[in-house]
This record gives structure tokens, sequence and C-alpha cells, in this order.
């Protein structure tokens, strides 16, 4: 363990200006990385593109520690939620990039910049749409009132090695377990963190405050709020001393509980029409927290056997796993069920598009994209779906061409890069696997393998005048990118 920290450590030492700035206000636990939200420009700390530059190295920097989950329904579904919600919030800068963990806490988090991360373990305990949005609009709102710049003189006093040393124990935290990640700080360390806690729980009524009126101006249920306050709360009972991962970094104290139940007096109650896209993508999101079709298969039979707060959710979900399985025709006539309901819904259309290819039914499958495409030409999930099913009849040179306009749509998108990368090394473009993994090495904050990997794909295309000029470009990028990182 001592020889992991050591390595890790190590590698950090080039972030070191950046952590300074961007270490959390939080407490750490097992698979928890909680960086910190910095103040305004007037407090003289920091400016708005300062947060943003920031936040965007921050990002390299987890992703090149943190796995992240590749599931472009379920990534699609959280980024126009999310941009929903910063459309009724009190957020200036709105330049947000969203992350999904595929773990099982209740946690999310924001990172000055406009960062913004979930877990997929949110939709374990929101039993609803507007519930999960609560602590997402919880989250923006921390962002639009620039929260704890008090915080970052002292944090900016403390040693570098110190710092490396708390940033490898947020990563062990996140990557191997919450003992090992506390084992890595000092006693003094884990003082600093729990009187920053203290400091964080006075904005998180402000939070609050500001979240209920977002969820509010957004069309959606300010007192999913309060609902979701009681489910936290049941899941610390039910895990006895543990807190949900959340609690951690967010307290939830009496005084917060009945301020913000409180506040929502002001609000005309109403019905709230429940959103089943969301059922569906927790359907998506256990299975990818289960990682066991055969576990997941019986999760949704029972909920279809019992009580089920969406139908629809648990058949989907065993449609899922059945094709995860093998059983393409049962997940088929399961799929099949819900269609006859709703043909119009995308989601199940992508995911009899996903049967079909995955039953080797590939003529079926272009069927369905050829009807879809004219009014969802653009669609993220739609054009994977295309790429993967070209890809599936070795068809690699259209497959790389789709995953090529996805990358200029998505281009800090890095399981669009690896991907790409993958299908033109399948494709014969040597060339377009080197630009690709340069590309996501550069997202990934790792700059001395994108450097390689350009100058690799620079001596392939030398007789190339127009390739080669994009190549020379890049590579005068990266060099402007690593050097504002140096100074950040």
């Amino acid at each position: 363990m001592l020889s992991l920290l050591t390595k890790i450590v190590a590698k950090t030492k080039t972030y070191l200006l950046i952590v300074a700035l961007l270490l959390s206000t939080s407490a750490v636990s097992a698979n928890d990385i909680k960086l910190p939200l910095l103040g305004d420009s007037t407090s003289g700390v920091v400016s708005h593109q300062q947060e943003y530059e920031l936040g965007r190295a921050w990002l390299q920097m987890f992703r090149s520690r943190v796995p992240t989950l590749d599931d472009p329904l379920l990534k699609t579904y959280l980024e126009q939620l999310t941009f929903k919600l910063a459309t009724y919030s009190e957020l200036n800068d709105r330049r947000l990039e969203l992350i999904v963990i595929n773990n099982p806490t209740m946690n999310a988090f924001a990172v000055p910049g406009g960062v913004v991360g979930t877990h997929t373990g949110l939709f374990q305990f929101a039993q609803s749409e507007d519930q999960l949005a609560s602590v997402l609009a919880h989250e923006l709102g921390h962002l639009s009132q620039r929260h704890f710049a008090r915080g970052v003189a002292n944090r900016r006093a403390n040693s570098l090695t110190s710092m490396a040393g708390l940033l490898a124990g947020l990563i062990l935290a996140a990557t191997v377990g919450g003992d090992a990640g506390m084992a890595a700080m000092t006693a003094s360390q884990a003082a600093a963190m729990d009187k920053n806690l203290r400091f964080s729980r006075q904005n998180e009524q402000e939070a609050d405050r500001i979240g209920i009126a977002t969820l509010y101006r957004g069309g959606m249920d300010p007192a999913a709020v309060a609902a979701m306050f009681d489910r936290m709360l049941a899941a610390t009972r039910y895990t006895g001393h543990h807190p949900p991962e959340f609690l951690l970094t967010h307290p939830l104290t009496e005084k917060r509980i009945s301020d913000a139940r409180g506040r929502l007096g002001k609000y005309p109650k109403k019905f709230y029409k429940d959103n089943v896209e969301y059922h569906l993508m927790r359907a998506r999101a256990l299975m990818a927290i289960d990682n066991n079709p055969q576990h997941s298969l019986k999760r949704f039979q029972s909920e279809l056997d019992g009580h089920s707060k969406s139908s629809a959710g648990a058949r989907y979900g065993l449609s899922l796993a059945l094709s995860a399985l093998g059983r393409q025709e049962e997940a088929r006539t399961a799929l099949q069920a819900l269609l006859t309901e709703d043909p119009e819904r995308l989601t199940y259309q992508l995911t009899a598009i996903a049967i079909d290819r995955a039953d080797d039914n590939y003529s079926a499958a272009h069927q369905r994209i050829a009807s879809l495409l004219p009014n969802y030409s653009n669609n993220y999930p739609l054009q994977v779906e295309l790429s993967e099913t070209l890809l599936a009849e070795n068809r690699y040179g259209e497959s790389e061409l789709i995953l090529e306009k996805l990358s200029r749509q998505r281009p800090t998108d890095p399981d669009i890069w690896y991907q790409l990368a993958e299908t033109s090394g399948l494709a014969g473009d040597i060339p377009g696997v080197h630009v690709a993994r340069a590309e996501y090495f550069i997202l990934t904050g790792i700059y001395d393998k994108a450097r390689q990997q350009l100058g690799y794909a620079q001596k392939l295309v030398a007789r190339d005048f127009k390739r080669s000029a994009i190549i020379r470009q890049r590579l005068k990028d990266l060099n402007e990118l690593e050097s504002k990182s140096r100074k950040l």
C-alpha cells in the first residue's frame, strides 16, 4: 500500500498548484472525491475564467485516476436534465461538463468551472426524476454562489507536499477504499478537513434555497427536496453509523431540514407527472452497478412480481438483463410490450436496435436506424448505435466516419476518442489511431503520451499537407495547454 501511495504522490507533482486551489471542503470516504467551490471574482482569489480553466484541469486529473461510465443514453439523459436545471438556475457561466461515475454510493459533486459529477448510486435512492433533480439543483446552487472562497487563502498556504499527500488519499479513497484513503492522510490534514466541513454547513441552506427555487422555475416539484432528505435519512438508518457519501460532504442538520421544509410553504402544491424516462435510466444505472446480468434479472423480475414505482422501468430492465444474458428473443418480447404502448419513445427504439444487433439481425437494426435518422440525425446515442452496428458488420471505415462526426460534435468526450482509436485501427487508418489516442490522452491529462502519439501521426502523414498542418497546429495547442496548466 505504501508503494502505491508513493507512486500516486510522484505522479501528482505536476498538479500541485491546481490541487492547492481545488482541494475540497469535504469529508473523505470510500469512492468519493469532492473538491471545493471557489469564491467570486470580487474576493480577489480567482476569476470566472480561472475557475473554468481550473475545473477543466481538475477534470483531466480526475479522468486519469477514476473510470467514468460510458453509456450514451444515460449520459445524454443526465446532461439534458442538468442543462435544463441550469437554464432556470442562478448560474451565470453555463459552460457545464457532466461526468458519470459507476459507483453504488449516493453522491454528486460540483467543481468550479462547471464540472458536475454524479454517481449511478443516486438512482438507487431517488424514487423520481424530481428527487434526482433536487440533488443536481443543489449542486448548481453551490456553483452559482461560488461558495467557500474564504477557505482558498488558507489552503494555498499549505505545503505542496501536504497537498500531494492529501490528493493521494483522495485518489485511494475513490479507487481502493475508504480505510486505505484515510490511512494516507495525516492527523493534521484530517483536522483541516473537519474544519472545512464545518465551514461548508454554512452554505448548505443557501444551496437548498436556490435549488428549491430552481426546481420550481423548471416546472419540477420543489417538495422533492424534502422527499430526498427523507431518503437520505432512511439510508443513514439502513447503513447504521455510515451515512451516505453525499451527507459526508453535505451535512444534513435538523436546522437545514426545518429551513428547507419551511421554504416549501411558499410554493403552491400541485400535481407533478412522473417521468417514465427516469425509471428507464434507473434500470440502466442499476445494470451498471450490478455488473451481473443474472443478478439484475432477478432484481427486475422481483420488481415486476411485487411493488415497483414503475412497471415500465422494471420491464425495461428485464429486457436489458435478458439481452445481456444472450436471451435475445425473450428480451425482444419484453421490450415489444413497451414499444406497443409507447412506439415513439426513442429509448425503446434504441434498445431494440441493440437487441437486433446482438442477435446478428443487422438488416432489422438498419431499418430501425433509417426510420429514426430523419428526426434524430445528430442524436448522440443513435449515432453510437449506427457506429456499433457497422462495426459488428466489419464495415470499419463507415463506422470510423460516424465516430469522426461524433468527435466533432462532442470533442471533450474521451469515450468517443477511445472508440475512434480502436475503430480506426480496424479500418487500417494508422495515423487516425494516433490522432484519436492523442486526443484521448489530452482529455485525461497525460500530455507526454499525447505528444508522442501526435509525433507518430506526423511522421506517417509527412506527404499529406493538410493532415500535417492539422497535426502541427495540434502540437502547438498542446504546448500552450501544458504551459497554461503549469501556471494555474
